[in-house]
């Protein structure tokens, strides 16, 4: 005889709330920094092995591919840390306030958008200035 037994809640009956969001994304860029990590090991080592080695590397971050690569390895290493010191207030203690998390949640999404931004211009303006 078989038994029916009642399934868990699926994520599709939960409202998706920015902790849950944040949660996910946590994990996300978490492997998206594993991946970016192998990136900067690819290019440390293309300058050991030499300028034509380099000079591929170089091509691959200079195109449209790598640079959005780059792009998401920023964000993903800002809004890694950023909520990773938010969780570091729960460890505390600090922060578990429904209306605290949402405003935590948002200020680590808002912030995480311009230390973005400042990290990108600050690394044109750098740049343009010793070209």
């Amino acid at each position: 005889m078989e038994k029916t037994r009642p399934l868990s809640p699926h994520l599709s009956i939960y409202r998706w709330q920015i902790s849950m969001i944040l949660s996910i994304l946590h994990r996300i860029t978490g492997v998206g920094l594993g991946i970016g990590t192998l990136m900067i090991s690819y290019w440390f080592i293309s300058i050991a092995s030499g300028p034509k080695s380099y000079s591929t590397a170089q091509w691959f971050f200079d195109s449209i591919l790598g640079k959005i690569l780059i792009f998401g390895f920023t964000l993903s290493l800002v809004f890694h840390l950023l909520n990773g010191i938010r969780h570091l207030f729960w460890d505390i203690g600090l922060g578990f306030e429904i209306s605290t998390s949402k405003k935590s949640g948002w200020t680590v999404v808002m912030l995480t958008f311009i230390f973005t931004l400042i990290i990108w211009l600050s690394a044109y303006i750098i740049k343009n200035t010793y070209e």
